[in-house]
């Protein structure tokens, strides 16, 4: 790789106007392309998470990437990420926004901030599910993970 083409990546490598991805457009493919479900945002922490759904091919909505989680321990506000962006978007047609942020406790806290902004509006605000891993061994999860397990329970 040459120094040229770093340079011209930095030159043209931008935040995507609607979902604030990494792109080299004005528009990210995934929001340009109009077979998406645009009324569908799952909001995720950053553009690997949002590659790791992509990589799926289960999802046809449309992503907002925050760039972080809110978190006071490190003095991450929620102004210091892009909730503007997110809130500015659901000024349009929006059936629902699927909060998939980690299980972290930032990631958490991030999920409980933005499902408070956003019930008001009448949007239907949806969590990731969570819980017990496949192969993993329910003596060794915590408590939190099988709680949640146990609530995320589908039926057979």
């Amino acid at each position: 790789m040459s120094a040229g083409t770093i340079v011209d990546a930095r030159k043209n490598i931008r935040y995507c106007k609607t979902c604030c991805t990494l792109t080299d457009a004005e528009e990210c493919p995934i929001c340009r392309n109009p077979a998406r479900n645009h009324r569908m945002i799952m909001v995720v922490e950053n553009t690997r998470d949002l590659a790791a759904y992509e990589k799926t091919g289960k999802y046809d909505g449309v992503y907002h990437v925050l760039h972080g989680a809110i978190s006071p321990m490190l003095g991450i506000g929620p102004a210091d990420i892009r909730l503007k962006e997110l809130i500015k978007r659901l000024e349009g047609d929006v059936d629902e926004v699927i909060i998939a942020t980690n299980s972290s406790l930032e990631g958490e806290t991030t999920a409980m901030y933005i499902s408070k902004l956003i019930k008001p509006t009448g949007i239907r605000v949806s969590r990731i599910a969570s819980g017990v891993p496949v192969g993993g061994d329910l003596e060794y999860i915590d408590e939190v993970t099988l709680l949640r397990a146990l609530e995320g329970r589908v039926e057979l």
